[in-house]
């Protein structure tokens, strides 16, 4: 029987009700063995050593491949450790095309780091389809999307660049932290590699560091796991657990902070103080009709810019319900600046050119009560009006 996604949340990844036979136990183990006995010298069983394969970790990856409809699942230590492992199945002198609205750590790895391998790298507007292809070189193996993007929720057509990058023998990777397995599939669209941040919505909680990665074949998973057996940058066995007891909540957490997301962009996008609010949810929102193509839902993050004239730090210092913090995806409502936080890796001159000000904020929408959220808002930006810059 197939079930719904919320239906393989709920359960673990499990779908027929799972218990642990030796104790009746409803949650997946936690194996805490660095080591496995081996009962044949010449024949070793399915785990050996931690960093190869975990029984728990199985588990984790094999309910990410379920929600991703992939093959294989690959839990990371962290988000920047998945995308970084899928970068490494790249060659010296290979290209990649990214999207030039693009996370920070993502963006440091691809000018830093990458660079040191000869990878070279074009970054481009991916909701332009002509300059993505304009971009494309005889040496590009792979098109990197996040859409939405962070933090001004650019809406990339995945299917325009799927087609895109089969027509040039391209690798797509796709960033889906911002809507998560539950409400965009991208490797039903086409997509070879799903990335996710699992510290974000698939967690929930702000408790743990995690990445995960999924593919959409068996030759792509057999590279993968490669280079997540040699870097060893696994996630540990008690962060998988705790992952997996998130993930079980994801539904009705996420699509509550959505609810709540939508009545707050409607509310900014008529505000007085606001210049400029990003939204998917908002017919407004450029994008917002291919975004409604390929996903399910708006999302629960929306990025607001003030007017000039109202002084950022006393709008920060008067905000009381969010957390001022990194990261999103939280059952707690966070409140972060773009320009410091996390796009603090550009330089100042590459965040201007993307649209980034110092008057641009991201919320990540809790499952607080919406109107306190809303009432909030409203002090904060009342109480900051008169304060100039």
């Amino acid at each position: 029987m197939t079930y719904k996604k919320q239906t393989t949340l709920a359960h673990g990844g499990h779908h027929q009700g799972y218990h642990e036979e030796a104790t009746g136990a409803v949650n997946t183990p936690i194996y805490l063995s660095s080591t496995f006995h081996q009962k044949q010298l010449n024949e070793m069983g399915p785990y050996d050593y931690t960093r190869s394969g975990n029984p728990t970790r199985t588990q984790l990856e094999k309910t990410i491949a379920s929600l991703e409809n992939g093959t294989d699942g690959f839990a990371f230590s962290s988000g920047m450790a998945a995308i970084s492992s899928a970068f490494m199945l790249l060659h010296s002198n290979d290209h990649i095309v990214i999207s030039k609205d693009v996370y920070g750590g993502t963006f440091r790895c691809v000018t830093q780091l990458l660079s040191q391998f000869s990878i070279s790298h074009t970054f481009v507007d991916m909701t332009d389809i002509d300059e993505v292809a304009r971009a494309i070189q005889s040496n590009t193996r792979v098109i990197y999307m996040e859409t939405p993007a962070n933090p001004l929720l650019q809406i990339t057509d995945i299917r325009a660049i799927v087609a895109l990058a089969k027509e040039n023998n391209c690798y797509t990777y796709l960033d889906n932290t911002f809507m998560t397995p539950l409400h965009q599939q991208p490797l039903d669209l086409g997509v070879d590699i799903v990335l996710h941040s699992a510290t974000k919505f698939l967690s929930g909680h702000s408790d743990i560091v995690a990445g995960l990665a999924v593919t959409k074949d068996n030759r792509l998973a057999e590279k993968l796991s490669f280079v997540q057996n040699t870097y060893g940058a696994v996630l540990s066995v008690q962060d998988c657990y705790q992952l997996l007891q998130g993930m079980k909540t994801l539904e009705p957490r996420f699509n509550k902070s959505t609810r709540s997301a939508q009545q707050i962009a409607e509310h900014l996008s008529n505000h007085t103080s606001i210049e400029n609010i990003y939204y998917p949810g908002l017919a407004s929102h450029p994008g917002a009709d291919v975004h409604a193509s390929q996903s399910t839902s708006p999302g629960a993050v929306l990025s607001f810019e003030l007017k000039k004239g109202i002084d950022v730090q006393q709008f920060a210092n008067h905000v009381s319900l969010p957390v001022i913090a990194v990261s999103l995806g939280a059952v707690e409502s966070i409140l972060s600046y773009p320009a410091t936080m996390s796009h603090a890796a550009m330089p100042v001159e590459e965040r201007e050119a993307r649209g980034i000000s110092d008057r641009l904020f991201r919320l990540s929408v809790g499952i607080e009560d919406v109107e306190d959220l809303l009432n909030d808002l409203e002090n904060a930006l009342n109480q900051s009006t008169a304060v100039k810059l």
